[in-house]
């Protein structure tokens, strides 16, 4: 708590305080004794799924982007920074920088043309005689009257507060160091008013207004402005830009759409592919343990291990694919190609868990349905898909839905995989052929040069809605939740 006090983190230091006084509260008072088995969970769940939450709404309705990443206040300390220039003369000083008895920083500047001499510090600057100075045998200024000179090593520690260093010189301008012995004059082009919020150009004669969306404008030219700029609230304009901007919209619904159909081939394939295992190893065949134990090898592995083997085994020109069936095919640059290699590396990796699911649920349901199915004269295939299966999807049926959401956002299939690919960079294209909105959203914010984490957190609260509402209406039609 301390720590983050320090560092002036107090949301974080008010955070753990409220924790630990609900954990105190549990547990010390004689409440509700589910409340104490629950605390912790609770604590956690607010931490790590409500609060990302939060700060993903959040941030979904800010002006949050690449020019767009600090404070207006830092943003106005920069733009003023910039807005420092040389005086049009380019004037320049042979500097000698030291301190003087009271630890403050003072100096003797030259002009380099003129040659006149002033004596600088941190109130200005004065006339300064040849009498105040003393030089080396080529003419530098090597000591001054009241400084004492600067070594090595403290202009080497000091060196920030060096550069900081502004002597004002009496016109609006002030000479600033360019290094340990020479100084520029220079001069502040651009001006901030705090009662109108707005900055001048004085060099230039331009305004600059705020323009609402986190930059300032010229004034008559609102298309010409200011960097940096800052996080600006923004409302449901980064919503608007998702569905209303084409050259995000058109993206956004191929990317949706793929992604429906990838988690639903997913969920299908590795459920039908596990489902079958499942009933041809329910009869007792020889070495049916050891099939059994086989057949969730892919499922042990850690997924990411087995996604890079693939992608090895899918490479053009030392690919094991490639080399057993005696092609030359690109899997990774044509875009069906690429979706199928997607869903068969998909189809290994969910397999087993579909078989081990499939395999307890048969288990569950009474035999006295199969024989009474039987003595009725229904036939196998009657009693799988009269019996079996509807009672197979009722007992499954979270489960699936749960795989559906995993699927949803399966980033490191397509991550690991295809990196989202094949794209066209040619035409600028951000999302690629095997991009799902979770990776979509990633590329947005971190992948490439210029990142949109307000746009990223909207794709992130469509995703959200979209697999929060698909859930609970499968949940509902399934009445899995009746009974909660």
């Amino acid at each position: 708590i301390s720590a983050a006090i320090n560092k002036d983190s107090f949301i974080i230091a008010g955070v753990v305080i409220a924790a630990l006084i609900f954990l105190n509260y549990s547990f010390i008072t004689k409440g509700s004794i589910p409340l104490k088995f629950l605390s912790v969970g609770l604590i956690f769940f607010s931490i790590f799924v409500i609060t990302p939450t939060g700060y993903t709404i959040l941030m979904s309705t800010y002006n949050f982007k690449t020019g767009n990443e600090i404070g207006k206040e830092a943003a106005l300390r920069e733009i003023i920074n910039n807005g420092i220039i040389p005086d049009s003369a380019g004037t320049a000083y042979d500097l000698f920088l030291g301190k003087t008895s009271n630890g403050k920083y003072a100096g003797i500047l030259e002009n380099q043309v003129t040659k006149e001499l002033l004596y600088a510090d941190e109130n200005g600057v004065r006339p300064a005689a040849q009498s105040e100075i003393s030089r080396d045998f080529s003419g530098y200024i090597t000591g001054a009257k009241g400084i004492t000179t600067l070594t090595d090593e403290e202009f080497a520690n000091e060196d920030s507060a060096i550069t900081a260093l502004r002597f004002p010189l009496g016109d609006g301008s002030f000479a600033a160091p360019q290094g340990s012995n020479v100084a520029a004059r220079l001069v502040q082009s651009v001006v901030y008013d705090p009662v109108t919020d707005q900055l001048e150009n004085i060099e230039l004669g331009i305004t600059y207004v705020d323009n609402g969306n986190g930059n300032f404008v010229v004034k008559d030219d609102p298309s010409s402005r200011l960097d940096p700029g800052w996080r600006a609230y923004s409302g449901v304009d980064n919503f608007k830009s998702l569905f209303l901007d084409e050259k995000l919209r058109d993206p956004f619904i191929k990317v949706f759409i793929w992604t429906i159909a990838f988690a639903f081939l997913s969920v299908g394939t590795t459920f039908a592919v596990g489902m079958a295992l499942a009933l041809a190893l329910e009869a007792p065949i020889k070495f049916r343990r050891f099939y059994r134990g086989f057949l969730i090898l892919p499922y042990a592995i850690p997924s990411f291990m087995s996604i890079l083997i693939w992608r090895g085994l899918f490479n053009k020109e030392y690919g094991a694919i490639n080399m057993l069936l005696g092609l030359n095919i690109d899997w990774f640059e044509s875009p069906w190609l690429a979706r199928f290699a997607v869903i068969l590396v998909n189809l290994w990796l969910g397999f087993p868990y579909m078989y081990l699911i499939g395999s307890g649920a048969l288990q569950s349901i009474p035999a006295e349905l199969e024989e009474a199915a039987s003595i009725d004269g229904a036939t196998e295939k009657q009693t799988f898909y009269t019996i079996k299966l509807p009672l197979l999807l009722q007992i499954l049926g979270p489960l699936l839905i749960a795989s559906f959401a995993f699927n949803f956002n399966n980033f490191n299939i397509i991550y690991l995989l295809t990196g989202g690919g094949p794209t066209n960079a040619i035409d600028g294209e951000v999302a690629g052929a095997t991009d799902i909105l979770i990776s979509y959203a990633y590329k947005t914010a971190f992948g490439s040069n210029f990142q949109d984490l307000g746009l990223s957190s909207a794709i992130s609260m469509v995703m959200f809605v979209i697999v929060g509402t698909m859930s609970m209406y499968t949940l509902k039609k399934s009445k899995v939740m009746d009974n909660l």
